[in-house]
């Protein structure tokens, strides 16, 4: 959606002081300073000369529009089917676009980038909650205590670690992940990470797998990307340890092939198992720090441009790798380019669920959030005995019916949460199940999330004004079809009398029977302009040939009026090709026959123009209709403030 600044930055300063007054009265309704700018600023943007002028000008037309639309709602036209499916289309399309915080990407983009610019070391202590079955709950607690107490005796981090961390790898690698960046970890983690000073540990981090503790081992400027081509030798799955040695003997053999001159490109094609780099001839996507394992990035990232790597073993197969080139990490922080991509990461990144915290905190503060169970016990036993089909014990306090909490005016059952407990209370390996704490929580802020979407308009002033003026349009466009266009249509006796009484009016000036092509592009226009040239008679069916690039209108026009025409018109000529700069449309004209001079128009041929004088007539009546109904007063001290 376009927003437009200089509109915002007028409304800042009218809210300041203006912001309440009353502009102008239209029987009991009201027009702010505010709500009268807005709508001006918004419509003439392109507005030249005399301003003041521009906007007394404007206050008529939108008086006489704000008349109109009232007498639409006063009809109750809001409830028309049309009018309703429209607007919930509409809301639907763009209300996702306001359920975050608006200054959330920019927050979290800036955050993202003060990150970028280092990286970090840093090494793991994991202890799992017995999640996957391993451990319980008191075990995993009594371990982390343990681990706590070693580090705080000044235990060196790694050897606690390599002794206590459920990490498979740790006791090889004593927890060490190696450098990290930004969008490497989770955004849980990494927050944590930045936030540790170097050479410390951070306290224990909480996650649906368990606990963490990290340490910051160093930090350096971050290295930036690097642009990689690789051979991998993939081992299959259940390879055995022949069958690994054989792999890494072609790999060897290979990478002698590399050396001595052959096309590594070539060989990636040919050879390379990883599905993805080996249609792109061993190109791999940009690699940034943190994405691979340790020792695998430690040879990669110490090559020198061109350089290829002697077979890399990791888990997954033997690597030939070289280093294309690398790109250092963008420092400026107003490199535009730089920041959209930040952007972009930000709202595909888990960290974007953050921008949804406001949410809870608005609605809680103003719809209220209030708990209406006095016992989880209870809850949570009338909850077994409905999922579970358990019995209820001491759950038979509750029914299915029972509140358990409001959100504004919205009362939440035990039925609303069961149904939810029964749909969600798996973890994503589809055989734990979550605790009822944690979905009760989920539960309240999915409810908050619903109630605060359904009542946008109550908490976005941006939202509501664009529901507002488009609920408007549509009120506007049924109340003048009804009133105006329909009648300037359809009353042709009524037309017939003003064409009559006012003959002298309808002639024509120089004009010219002629046909106007509208072409998608610059490219058709030529072609076709080229062929009507050629066979001038035969312009239909060049037209008809290419119907879904041209719109060709045949009639008798003005002369100012058919594009491209340059002094005096000559039958069967045809006009230069005029190209729209905006989006390359383009426009030319076929004459066909010249009238030099005054003729009367007939009925028919000035229908279009009687049906305008018509529709002029039958606003005017009806707006003075209006200004009765819905007496208008202008306050010209409040409305000269707006002219200076």
């Amino acid at each position: 959606m376009k927003k437009h600044w200089l509109t915002a930055a007028l409304l800042s300063f009218i809210c300041l002081g203006a912001n309440s007054q009353t502009v102008f009265t239209y029987g009991t309704h009201k027009v702010s300073a505010a709500e009268f700018l807005r709508a001006y600023n918004k419509n003439n943007q392109q507005a030249q000369g005399d301003k003041a002028a521009s906007m007394r000008e404007y206050l008529q037309l939108y008086i006489n529009s704000r008349l109109r639309i009232q007498e639409a709602y006063d009809r109750h036209y809001d409830t028309l089917p049309q009018v309703r499916d429209e607007v919930a289309n509409l809301r639907n399309q763009i209300v996702e676009n306001y359920m975050s915080d608006p200054e959330a990407v920019k927050r979290l983009s800036a955050e993202a980038f003060q990150r970028s610019l280092k990286d970090i070391h840093v090494a793991h202590i994991f202890i799992s909650n017995g999640s996957d079955g391993s451990t319980d709950t008191a075990t995993a607690r009594k371990k982390l205590a343990t681990v706590t107490q070693r580090l705080a005796k000044g235990e060196d981090f790694m050897e606690v670690a390599r002794e206590l961390s459920d990490d498979p790898s740790a006791p090889a690698n004593g927890g060490d992940l190696n450098f990290i960046t930004v969008f490497t970890l989770p955004y849980q983690f990494e927050s944590v990470i930045y936030k540790t000073p170097p050479g410390k540990y951070s306290s224990p981090v909480t996650s649906q797998a368990g606990y963490h503790i990290f340490k910051n081992i160093e930090e350096r400027k971050a290295m930036g990307k690097l642009r990689l081509q690789q051979i991998l030798l993939a081992f299959p799955p259940g390879a055995t340890e022949a069958e690994k040695a054989a792999i890494g003997k072609r790999a060897d053999s290979l990478y002698k092939l590399v050396q001595g001159g052959a096309d590594l490109s070539k060989l990636a094609t040919e050879f390379s198992n990883d599905n993805l780099s080996s249609h792109a001839e061993g190109n791999m996507t940009e690699v940034s720090v943190g994405q691979y394992d340790a020792d695998f990035e430690k040879q990669v990232w110490a090559l020198a441009d061109g350089a290829v790597t002697k077979p890399i073993l990791s888990r997954y197969g033997y690597h030939i790798v070289k280093k294309v080139s690398s790109t250092p990490i963008e420092t400026d922080p107003d490199d535009k380019e730089n920041i959209e991509k930040i952007e972009q990461k930000v709202m595909n990144d888990d960290r974007w669920k953050t921008a949804k915290d406001f949410i809870y905190a608005k609605v809680k503060a103003k719809a209220g959030y209030k708990t209406l169970y006095t016992s989880e016990g209870a809850l949570w036993a009338i909850t077994d005995s409905l999922v579970d089909l358990r019995p209820a014990g001491i759950g038979r306090s509750l029914k299915q019916t029972s509140p358990i909490f409001k959100v504004g005016d919205s009362t939440v059952r035990v039925s609303d949460w069961a149904n939810y407990v029964q749909m969600n209370r798996y973890k994503t390996d589809r055989v734990t199940k979550k605790d009822y704490n944690t979905l009760m929580d989920d539960f309240s802020k999915q409810v908050m999330y619903q109630y605060y979407r359904e009542h946008l308009e109550q908490y976005n002033p941006e939202f509501n004004y664009q529901m507002t003026e488009f609920r408007d349009g549509n009120m506007f466009f049924e109340i003048m079809q009804q009133e105006v266009w329909n009648k300037a249509q359809s009353d042709s006796a009524a037309l017939v009398k003003l064409y009559d009484a006012n003959k002298s009016k309808y002639t024509w000036k120089e004009s010219a029977l002629a046909v106007i092509f509208f072409c998608v592009d610059s490219v058709t226009a030529a072609d076709l302009s080229a062929k009507v040239k050629s066979a001038p008679e035969s312009w239909k069916k060049f037209t008809d040939a290419i119907n879904e690039k041209v719109v060709a209108d045949s009639s008798r026009f003005e002369l100012d009026q058919i594009p491209g025409l340059e002094g005096k018109p000559v039958a069967g000529s045809i006009t230069g090709i005029l190209v729209n700069p905006t989006d390359n449309t383009a426009t030319f004209s076929l004459v066909k026959e010249v009238y030099t001079q005054p003729a009367q128009r007939s009925f028919a041929e000035a229908k279009g123009l009687v049906m305008n004088d018509y529709q002029v007539l039958l606003e005017d009546k009806w707006t003075n209709q209006l200004k009765k109904k819905y007496p208008v007063k202008v306050d010209e001290k409040e409305f000269g403030k707006l002219l200076k």
